[in-house]
C-alpha cells in the first residue's frame, strides 16, 4: 500500500486537492503556494524517511473556531506538506474501505452529501417511523481511541509501514500558545486523513444498528435513528448510550441527545413538516434564526457603508446559504425571508435619506404624490415602523431592489431547483 500511496499518480492528485482547498499554514508557516516549489527540491530525502520508516510528522497547530451554538471547535492545522502525505495516504485508503461502509453513512464519503442523509430520513418518516432517536458524540474526535483505531485499519491492511506512518500523524502532538502537548486520543479536524478515520472508527457503530435492524442516517458523529413508536425510541436511546460508551469507548452528549418526532428534531439543518404520510423538508428553527443574525449584522443601521457594497456582501451570503438549503420544500418561508430583507434595507434606505426636503422628494422621484410625500417626510414614526409604511412598500418594492441589484432568495431557489 505504501508504493501506491507514494505513486506519482497518487501523489500529483494529492497535491492538485491540498493546493486546491488552500487553506492556513501549519507550524512551520509554509503555504500551499510554495508546497510545490519545495518538493521539486526535497521529495528524494522525503521519500526516502518515508520508505525508511524515520519520517516524523510535525505537531498540528491548534486554531479554535467559534461555533454558532456556543462554544469553540477545536480544530489541528498540520503542515502543509503533511497535509499533501495524509491526501495520499487518505485517497489510497478510501478505496480500499468505503465500498464496506453502510450505505446509511453520509459524512465525508466520494459520491455522497448530507442532503441525501436527509432525505433518506425523509423516507422513513412516510414509512411510518414516527420516532427519531438523535444520538450527539460528545467531542468524538478529540476522543477517538487510538489503539482500537488501529486495530480497526490492521483488519483494512497489513502494511506495517502505513500503519506505523498513520499512528504518528495520530500521536504528532498539538502547539499552542508555542508548548508541545502530546496526542493520547482523538483525531484533531483540519487534517485529510481525520475524516476518514472518523468513518472507520464509527463504522462499528453502524455495523451494530445493521444488525438489529435500526432504519437510520448518520453523517461524522451526528445520527439519527427512526423507529415507530415511543417506547421504542426510549429504550433505543438507551441501548445505543450503552453500546457507544462501553463498546467504542466514546462519550454522548446527552445534553443534546433525545428523542422525539422528527419535527421537533434537527439534521444538518433541517427538519420536517409534521405531515406523516407526506412530509416536507423545511429549515430547522435555529438554522433560521443564524440567518436573520446574519442579515441584521449585514443591514445593520451601524454600518456606514454605501448601498451597492452592502448588497454586494448581502447577494454572496444569499447565494451560499440558498445553494446549501435548496433542498428546502417549503418556498413560503423564502418568500417571507425576501420581504424582511427588503424591510431592512428600506429602513436604511430612509435613514440614509436624513432630511424632510430629501425624503420628500426621493419619494416623489419614484411615483409616490406630493401630498403623500410629504405626509411621510414629517413622520415621527421610527425607522423600523416606516420601512413597513405602504408608501415604502410601493415605491421601494421589489422591482427597485432588483435595480439595485438584489437578488432574491426566492427566485435563487427556483433557479437551483431547475438545474
Amino acid at each position: 500500500m505504501l508504493d501506491q500511496i507514494l505513486s506519482r499518480e497518487n501523489l500529483l492528485q494529492a497535491l492538485k486537492r491540498v493546493e486546491s482547498n488552500k487553506g492556513s499554514p501549519g507550524i512551520d508557516g509554509m503555504t500551499t503556494e510554495s508546497v510545490r516549489s519545495y518538493l521539486m527540491e526535497n521529495w528524494d530525502s522525503l521519500r526516502k524517511e518515508i520508505m525508511e520508516g524515520t519520517y516524523r510528522p510535525q505537531p498540528v497547530r491548534r486554531v479554535d473556531i467559534p461555533k454558532p451554538s456556543g462554544g469553540v471547535r477545536k480544530l489541528g492545522i498540520p503542515t502543509v506538506v503533511d497535509r499533501l502525505i495524509q491526501q495520499a495516504i487518505a485517497q489510497v485508503l478510501s478505496k480500499k474501505v468505503d465500498a464496506t461502509f453502510s450505505s446509511n453513512s453520509y459524512g465525508f464519503r466520494p459520491g455522497k452529501r448530507g442532503h441525501d442523509g436527509v432525505r433518506k430520513a425523509r423516507g422513513y418518516v412516510r414509512e411510518g417511523y414516527g420516532w427519531v432517536v438523535d444520538l450527539d458524540l460528545l467531542k468524538f474526535f478529540d476522543r477517538v481511541h487510538h489503539d482500537r483505531l488501529m486495530r480497526r485499519l490492521s483488519q483494512v491492511t497489513q502494511d506495517k509501514q502505513v500503519l506505523r506512518l498513520i499512528r504518528r500523524y495520530l500521536q504528532a502532538g498539538i502547539m499552542e500558545d508555542g508548548l508541545v502537548q502530546p496526542s493520547t486520543e482523538g483525531t484533531p479536524q483540519g487534517g485529510p486523513l481525520s475524516p476518514l478515520l472518523s468513518n472507520i472508527v464509527l463504522d462499528e457503530w453502524d455495523q451494530e444498528l445493521e444488525k438489529r435492524g435500526y432504519r437510520f442516517v448518520r453523517y461524522a458523529d451526528d445520527c439519527q435513528i427512526y423507529v415507530k413508536s415511543r417506547r421504542a425510541a426510549k429504550q433505543t436511546l438507551e441501548k445505543m448510550t450503552t453500546f457507544v460508551e462501553e463498546k467504542l469507548h466514546l462519550k454522548v452528549n446527552r445534553e443534546k441527545s433525545a428523542w422525539g418526532r422528527p419535527w421537533d428534531r434537527t439534521f444538518l439543518g433541517f427538519t420536517f413538516t409534521r405531515h406523516r404520510k407526506d412530509p416536507k423538508i423545511r429549515i430547522s428553527k435555529e438554522s433560521v434564526r443564524r440567518c436573520k443574525d446574519r442579515i441584521r449584522h449585514l443591514t445593520s443601521r451601524r454600518q456606514s457603508i454605501h448601498m451597492e457594497e452592502r448588497i454586494r456582501r448581502l447577494n454572496r451570503f444569499i447565494t451560499g446559504w440558498m445553494g446549501y438549503y435548496q433542498l428546502v420544500e417549503t418556498p413560503s418561508f423564502l418568500e417571507k425571508l425576501d420581504s424582511w430583507v427588503r424591510r431592512r434595507l428600506r429602513m436604511i434606505r430612509w435613514k440614509e435619506w436624513k432630511t424632510t426636503r430629501t425624503r420628500q422628494r426621493k419619494l416623489v422621484s419614484l411615483g409616490a404624490s406630493r401630498g403623500k410625500a410629504w405626509e411621510w417626510a414629517n413622520t415621527r414614526k421610527a425607522y423600523w415602523r416606516v420601512a413597513r409604511s405602504p408608501i415604502l412598500q410601493k415605491t421601494l418594492d421589489s422591482t427597485y431592489w432588483k435595480g439595485q441589484g438584489l437578488k432574491s432568495v426566492l427566485e435563487r431557489y427556483e433557479t437551483l431547483r431547475q438545474t
